[in-house]
């Protein structure tokens, strides 16, 4: 039998039992629309997990650090390459020539200290981190009040939200709601703060107090002041990944260069370096496209430093998405199941009601396979039907879902957010699945009229 003689006839039998053959495809269609409403909600989260990382700069940046932190701490890395206290030290010298790598958009120290802030005469200890001009694209600082620095050498500063509310004495209490940011920036923007600090510089030998002599380099830490003028509030924390090490206040990167803060790092470092070159405890590398990640990592690695990137702690997570698309696709498909045993039930009443026709077809000359293909090509095609409309009526469930949400979110001051996604593979996917589970579906029924005595289904009345 010819495949369009094939699909002619499987229609018109869909047609002759219309009623029956529509519901078995609605059933169809509720299964293949509940396995895509389930994986849309996979794949919408982790697309929005992704969106979160690429916003807050995280997904694009790797953070290097020298091996030299790594002494005494066990890790395995220690077991590869040099030894930490022979390894190269994070000095400028090495900031330029990880900038200079391939697919490198910049390079920048990580710089942060402790240090007092005076506000109408009263001190606060914070830690305070300086930021490169490219942090304004950070999500934290998408509702600012203010704004982000004019440049990177004025003498601003950007307070976050919990130090401008300790500034004012506004910390709410415990369980207390939190005053908003608006009403925060209105009495501090344009105000000055004085920071105090301690700056660190080279010098030709210990002759005061101040001084220092360490393994024949010398160095002097003189107690500096400096005003800088509130610009902005953050809502949101920049650096809610570094735990307790975290900034409240942030300063322009280059200001904080020229500035010459004192770092840790240059009590280890400076009787090797010898001079006044800094000397960072880590870096933070910003590249150009998020694919090209690990191949920096690794030109970084050879380079004899210690690397980590998002793209290190998403493996894991990876691996958590593909166990939930698992879960997800297994419930998903249980309404699929139960509407394959339709097709079942359909097919086999099709049989009894088309004993005659089938002895009929078979006495002209229809071998058992073009009986089989007929009624596969029947379930088939409900399947096809079934999963494409599915596939709609999944999508639809998705965007009905993801409106209420965002009209709560709304009502929480929270920004809208999509958490469905329906790929083109997951539509390939839907109607694929459908079409074999009818299929296989289809077997019994089609192997059961097959096997029909043409002499038998001519006497059936």
């Amino acid at each position: 039998m010819k495949l369009p003689d094939l699909a002619e006839l499987a229609l018109r039998n869909l047609r002759e039992s219309i009623l029956r053959n529509s519901l078995t495809t609605i059933g169809i269609s509720v299964g293949v629309a509940s396995l895509v409403a389930m994986l849309s909600l996979g794949t919408g989260l982790q697309q929005l997990f992704t969106r979160r990382l690429a916003k807050s700069g995280l997904f694009d940046t790797i953070y290097v650090s020298s091996r030299r932190e790594m002494r005494g701490m066990g890790r395995a890395e220690e077991r590869n390459g040099p030894l930490p206290g022979d390894s190269r030290v994070l000095d400028e010298a090495a900031r330029g020539e990880i900038e200079h790598l391939a697919n490198v958009s910049e390079a920048y120290p990580d710089i942060r200290f402790a240090t007092e802030l005076r506000f109408e005469d009263k001190p606060h200890l914070t830690m305070i981190s300086a930021l490169p001009q490219s942090a304004k694209t950070n999500d934290a600082f998408e509702n600012i009040q203010g704004s982000f620095f004019s440049s990177d050498t004025a003498t601003e500063v950007i307070l976050q939200k919990s130090f401008a509310e300790e500034l004012l004495g506004k910390t709410p209490p415990l369980g207390s709601p939190e005053p908003a940011v608006s009403e925060l920036a209105s009495p501090l923007l344009g105000r000055e703060l004085t920071m105090r600090y301690a700056q660190r510089s080279a010098s030709a030998g210990p002759d005061s107090a101040s001084e220092t002599e360490l393994a024949g380099a010398s160095y002097s830490v003189v107690s500096r002041e400096q005003k800088l003028k509130i610009v902005g509030i953050a809502d949101l924390d920049p650096e809610s990944m570094r735990g307790p090490t975290r900034a409240r206040v942030f300063i322009p990167l280059r200001l904080a260069e020229n500035l010459h803060v004192m770092q840790p790092t240059d009590l280890r470092e400076i009787s090797r370096a010898g001079s006044d070159q800094p000397v960072y405890s880590s870096i933070s590398v910003r590249v150009k496209n998020p694919s090209q990640i690990q191949g920096v990592e690794d030109a970084i690695k050879k380079m004899g430093f210690t690397t980590f990137s998002i793209l290190d702690a998403s493996r894991s997570l990876q691996q958590v998405f593909k166990v939930l698309y698992a879960f997800l696709g297994i419930f998903g498909s249980l309404a699929l199941a139960v509407a394959s045993i339709g097709i079942v039930n359909t097919l086999v009443m099709a049989i009894l009601e088309r004993r005659r026709e089938i002895g009929i077809m078979k006495a002209i000359g229809a071998s058992d396979g073009d009986v089989r293909k007929l009624f596969f090509a029947e379930a088939g095609a409900m399947g096809i039907i079934g999963g494409i409309f599915g596939v709609i009526f999944g999508w639809a469930i998705g965007q009905v879902i993801n409106f209420g949400t965002n009209i709560y979110l709304k009502s929480q001051s929270i920004p809208p957010e999509h958490f469905w996604a329906v790929p083109w593979w997951l539509v390939a996917f839907a109607i694929g699945f459908a079409f074999i589970v009818s299929l296989i579906s289809g077997l019994y029924p089609a192997g059961r009229a097959a096997r029909l005595d043409p002499v038998q289904a001519l006497r059936y009345e």
